[in-house]
């Protein structure tokens, strides 16, 4: 099986890169892709750079390229539910975008024609989660998780997020690399590991907590691979 592991930031996929051996990089699209086996499964391990649009492309391109029929995405959000606590786990049930808006022809935020508001991850991957969340010993909570090209940095914008779509958590790729997995028919899991409370305080608690809580959300990609290679 090939699955396909994405960050959005260098950050988020080094603790990944480095517990392999025999990685090989592929240069396409002015980004880098990694290959390495990973017990019986091939792994193809990326960072997209920030937002939507790059995370889209890097998507596609891990799934017409490299084949991938599965895709974890591993990385840190931003706090909307009050309850989240910087280094929780959420694992998106689906996603939306809370910054595409054509309401002005009479439709909601975040739906385009042919489309929907959200796309809900694999209930497949969201098992294996919860089974890895259970040998691991950690607490995963799931939620609804909204992506926008934003840094969210005000509280009357995440409440407005929070109100409008029912969003636990705000981040810049997930729901983009949703809808390219949805399209092509790719299963696919988003992870997040809480690292700011998405208010004015937000840059502060992201610098500070960015490598922890990737490195907490990578031993937790772990241990879902283990899970999926148990299963081959």
């Amino acid at each position: 099986m090939i699955v396909g592991i994405m960050g959005a930031m260098p950050e988020e996929i080094e603790p990944i890169v480095e517990r392999l051996e025999n990685v090989t990089k592929h240069e396409i699209a002015d980004n880098l892709y990694y290959t390495a086996l990973y017990g019986s499964l091939d792994l193809v391990i990326a960072y997209s750079k920030i937002g939507k649009v790059f995370s889209a492309l890097t998507a596609a391109t891990m799934i017409e390229r490299f084949g991938v029929r599965k895709m974890l995405f591993s990385g840190v959000a931003g706090a909307i539910n009050p309850e989240l606590r910087i280094g929780d786990l959420i694992a998106a049930t689906k996603l939306c975008q809370h910054d595409l808006d054509i309401t002005a022809f009479g439709h909601p935020y975040g739906y385009v024609p042919e489309g929907s508001v959200y796309v809900e991850a694999d209930p497949g991957l969201l098992e294996v989660a919860a089974a890895a969340a259970v040998r691991e010993g950690v607490k995963l909570r799931r939620g609804i998780v909204a992506t926008g090209d934003q840094f969210v940095a005000d509280e009357e914008r995440k409440a407005w997020i929070g109100e409008t779509f029912g969003a636990d958590a705000l981040e810049m790729e997930g729901a983009s690399v949703a809808v390219v997995c949805n399209a092509l028919k790719v299963p696919f899991f988003i992870l997040r590991a809480i690292s700011d409370a998405a208010d004015m305080d937000a840059g502060f608690d992201f610098d500070a907590f960015l490598r922890s809580s990737a490195l907490k959300s990578a031993d937790f990609i772990f241990t879902m691979l283990d899970e999926l290679d148990r299963a081959q």
